[in-house]
């Protein structure tokens, strides 16, 4: 299978490349895609180097999926381009996910919605993934009401450009281009993408409306406190959970612990909960610090971490493309 990562240069994108060679994905002819200024570099993919191409060539060469990670303006731009092609797009970026008429898809969850038809595919915004994967299965036993959701969110969640950022500062050179509009490094910014006129960032909101698009359930209440902290290896998030229905603690844990893609970590007399640090470069999301909350019936408090730019971004997007291939859901054949 012919297959483009559109980003290839970047950070995602790079992880992109790491992981479609780490699950063996059956890549016939990998095409390294990215803007003009890239064209040329090499990337790195199952030892050999690859030379960039750009958009017009990508498309050009007709491959069956390509997996976007260049920002929201591109793929507004771009994505439809490739479609019309009868290529499939997997896209990183914001700028499909409340499209009515595009699937926003956790494969875990929701991807036996697609079909051929599909062409854009949204991939959730990374903290959303993580929240969802361990929301789901409870919500489908005791029925979730409400979300209350705080992060901790990496650097590498802004870019290769933000953690040069945190580095430098933590080297002592203040003197770099900012990322952010403070310092970062021993810094903790309540500030992820820019503040909207409710009084929340656009980050909270994705947090708010992609859970229920992903979720099929707009009756579930969701608030959001987004925030930077200075670490590298993934987001992490403080997640309390209102259900309708009763819930018990060694059933939520076995519910859990046999959830596709879940690891539970919560022994915290024996200090295990889940961690960036222990988390970076893996593909799965990790759940501790179960316990009851104390204040109000029904109502559950947990941790949650994964590694943002796998299962919070390539993994994710991997994944979807690995289920297009496996139900026969690609093909520009069909499609001319």
């Amino acid at each position: 299978m012919k297959i483009a990562v559109v980003g290839a240069t970047g950070l995602v994108g790079g992880e992109i490349l790491k992981v479609l060679e780490e699950r063996n994905f059956p890549v016939t002819e990998l095409l390294a895609v990215a803007s003009e200024r890239s064209v040329g570099k090499e990337v790195t993919f199952k030892g050999k180097q690859i030379k960039v191409i750009g958009f017009e060539d990508a498309i050009a060469a007709k491959p069956e999926i390509a997996i976007f990670s260049a920002g929201g303006g591109t793929s507004l731009a771009l994505a439809p381009k490739f479609a019309e092609a009868g290529i499939t797009v997997v896209d990183n970026s914001s700028a499909w996910r409340m499209d009515p008429t595009k699937k926003l898809v956790v494969p875990e969850i929701n991807a036996g919605e697609l079909t051929k038809e599909d062409k854009i595919i949204a991939n959730p915004n990374c903290s959303t993934i993580q929240m969802v994967v361990v929301l789901n299965p409870l919500h489908k036993k005791y029925k979730i009401k409400r979300v209350v959701v705080s992060t901790y969110q990496s650097v590498t969640g802004t870019g290769k450009a933000a953690v040069d950022q945190l580095f430098s500062e933590r080297a002592g050179d203040h003197s770099k281009g900012k990322v952010y509009p403070h310092q970062i490094d021993l810094n903790v910014l309540p500030h992820i993408d820019v503040f909207l006129d409710n009084g929340y960032t656009k980050e909270e909101m994705k947090m708010t409306n992609e859970t229920k698009k992903i979720m099929s359930d707009d009756s579930i209440a969701v608030t959001a406190t987004t925030v930077r902290i200075p670490t590298i290896g993934g987001h992490s998030e403080a997640v309390n959970i209102e259900f309708e229905n009763e819930y018990d603690l060694d059933e939520v844990r076995q519910i859990l612990a046999e959830t596709e893609g879940v690891i539970v970590q919560d022994d915290p007399k024996n200090a295990l909960y889940p961690m960036p640090l222990t988390a970076h470069g893996k593909d799965e999301t990790f759940v501790g610090r179960i316990r009851r909350d104390e204040s109000q019936p029904k109502t559950l408090n947990l941790w949650i971490v994964a590694d943002n730019l796998r299962k919070g971004a390539a993994t994710n997007a991997v994944q979807i493309a690995e289920f297009l291939t496996k139900h026969d859901l690609v093909g520009v054949a069909a499609e001319a």
